[in-house]
């Protein structure tokens, strides 16, 4: 699939916008392209999946109300974050009553009210998810990696651990998500982590998002 053909194309019959208005656009997702591929393929672990999340990325790209995104690289890096988790956890959703999004669009700020507490409720889930099924080093490592693409070394500064190590989590932290198990939640650190979540993804400044997990994993 030629991924630039594709977005060329699809500019040209989105809205009644010309294409030298799209140029600024498409420029930024072209060069955050390679970055949502690997995303997409560290999740997914196939070419062709990979390959389809990225598309989708620039058709909700093409969509959004790019004039309220304070971080057109966030934004692009958390949708097709979003969207490969969902594809990853298809198979599992058609057997579950209710498991919503994973991470979903935080950074889209141009929808209405009730979009935006259905955001706000998929968020709620994911949060919970992860709180219950992973171990604080483990949830902290896998929102860092997935979620805002932070390198190992980084992560290893963060949270104070080695880079094989933080690997070795986020290898377990993907197995545990798969599992049933359940660990009894704190609603007081459950809306303290969302809110902070949703913060960081808002406004692209990661600094909260990093001292709340560093602090929960030094516990």
């Amino acid at each position: 699939m030629n991924l630039l053909e594709s977005h060329r194309d699809h500019s040209e019959q989105t809205d009644d916008r010309s294409i030298t208005g799209w140029d600024g656009d498409a420029s930024a997702f072209v060069s955050a392209a390679p970055r949502l591929f690997a995303i997409g393929l560290r999740v997914l672990q196939d070419v062709g999946e990979a390959e389809d999340v990225v598309q989708e990325t620039w058709m909700r790209w093409a969509r959004a109300d790019r004039s309220v995104v304070i971080s057109p690289p966030a934004f692009l890096a958390l949708t097709t974050t979003r969207l490969a988790i969902n594809v990853a956890q298809s198979a599992r959703r058609r057997r579950e009553t209710s498991v919503g999004p994973w991470l979903p669009e935080t950074t889209d700020l141009s929808v209405g009210p009730e979009m935006a507490a259905e955001r706000r409720e998929a968020v709620d889930t994911a949060i919970r998810l992860l709180l219950e099924r992973l171990t604080p080093a483990e949830r902290a490592v896998y929102l860092l990696r997935i979620a805002f693409d932070y390198p190992y070394r980084q992560i290893s500064e963060i949270l104070h651990l080695g880079e094989d190590h933080a690997r070795q989590l986020l290898r377990r932290a993907r197995d545990h998500l798969a599992t049933e198990r359940r660990h009894q939640v704190s609603t007081t650190a459950h809306r303290r982590l969302v809110r902070t979540f949703v913060a960081a993804a808002q406004s692209g400044d990661l600094a909260g998002l990093e001292e709340l997990l560093a602090a929960d994993v030094a516990r």
